[in-house]
């Protein structure tokens, strides 16, 4: 058999492998519509959307995964058919920290994929207020950086907002140097937000240590500055990049690898347990000796691993702090409720911000 041959026969193969996803693809629509029909015909108001059970087919989508197609591909496919699915029976509104073509978008897309309606949003205050109104499904917002540490705003939202933690999203942060076609030497200014800025300090000193850097509002608008100005670049990652039509003049340009961001979603409603879930915390001490140590003690006593844990003024009075803590568990789980249920006895105040999936990352 020549090589054309072989190569048609192939073809054929694929083809026909084609109709059997499509087919089986719409099947799976039509077993969504249906679970659709069967809920609102018991609640008109009914919730399609379960992160627990999105984060639990993902899991096993994972596990039965026997390549050639690595485990992250393959997720993302499926991710992308849970979400044309569920905007059958029901699209979802999400608010992201814009504006288009940050990072945050990209978390928003990642999680939800692209058949949800994502909404920018110019203030962390304002991705809160959308869900609070129930203009919004669900908010997505930057929460720490391994570099560079907490996203104080986002913590602070959470003193006031009775919204919950739905679920956790964590995206290595690649960053680039963005810019019309140029050499670097013929670059004068570079924008980006203050955190890029701080992200990249050592490859900026190395490389253009006499370069003026303005930190703005975000990545994106750093973007679009350098699309509309010469003999500038701005620090983005691809999507800035397509959105404002700008080249890659330098890739990867952070100073750390593994620069990872951890996101947040928050929502209305609590989250079912998983089988592999976060609890997140908002508790003060009393005013004692030794007030955080024995604070502390019954996540101990009840192996419970505590992954986090921040301080920041409380707004009650000066030299007043709260913590925020992340554990590993779920809140129904046997073992957190008890230690929750002792922790809140022991506690000056004390406030739980939901139970959620983990990051797989």
């Amino acid at each position: 058999m020549s090589e054309e041959e072989q190569l048609g026969e192939i073809r054929k193969r694929i083809d026909a492998l084609d109709e059997q996803i499509q087919d089986l693809l719409n099947q799976r629509a039509e077993a969504a519509m249906e679970v659709a029909r069967i809920k609102l015909a018991a609640d008109p108001n009914a919730v399609f959307y379960r992160p627990e059970r999105e984060a639990e087919v993902l899991r096993r989508v994972k596990e039965r995964n026997r390549g050639p197609l690595g485990d992250e591909e393959v997720a993302r496919l499926f991710r992308e058919i849970m979400s044309a699915c569920l905007a059958l029976e029901r699209p979802l509104k999400v608010a992201y920290l814009g504006p288009e073509g940050t990072f945050t978008q990209a978390v928003a897309l990642k999680h939800f994929g692209h058949s949800v309606s994502a909404v920018s949003m110019t203030s962390i205050p304002d991705v809160f207020q959308e869900v609070e109104t129930e203009v919004a499904d669900y908010g997505v917002v930057p929460v720490e950086n391994s570099s560079e540490g907490v996203i104080n705003h986002t913590l602070d939202m959470f003193l006031s907002s009775p919204l919950k933690i739905c679920g956790e999203v964590s995206l290595r942060i690649h960053h680039n140097l963005l810019g019309r076609p140029q050499a670097l030497e013929g670059i004068r200014t570079v924008f980006s937000h203050q955190q890029s800025l701080a992200q990249c300090r050592g490859w900026l000193d190395r490389h253009l240590p006499f370069v003026e850097r303005v930190a703005v509002g975000s990545n994106a608008e750093a973007a679009r500055l350098a699309a509309e100005t010469e003999h500038t670049a701005a620090i983005a990652g691809d999507m800035a990049a397509e959105l404002y039509g700008l080249e890659t003049l330098e890739s990867n340009i952070e100073d750390e690898a593994d620069n990872t961001t951890r996101f947040l979603v928050i929502g209305r409603r609590g989250t079912q347990p998983s089988g592999s879930d976060k609890t997140s915390l908002l508790v003060s001490t009393r005013n004692e000796s030794g007030g955080l140590y024995h604070l502390l003690q019954p996540l101990a006593g009840h192996g419970i691993s505590m992954t986090r844990i921040e301080s920041r003024p409380s707004r009650r009075g000066n030299w007043d702090y709260v913590f925020f803590i992340d554990l590993l568990g779920h809140r129904d789980d046997p073992e957190v409720a008890k230690a929750l249920g002792e922790l809140r006895d022991m506690a000056g105040m004390y406030k739980e911000l939901g139970s959620y999936p983990q990051s797989a990352l």
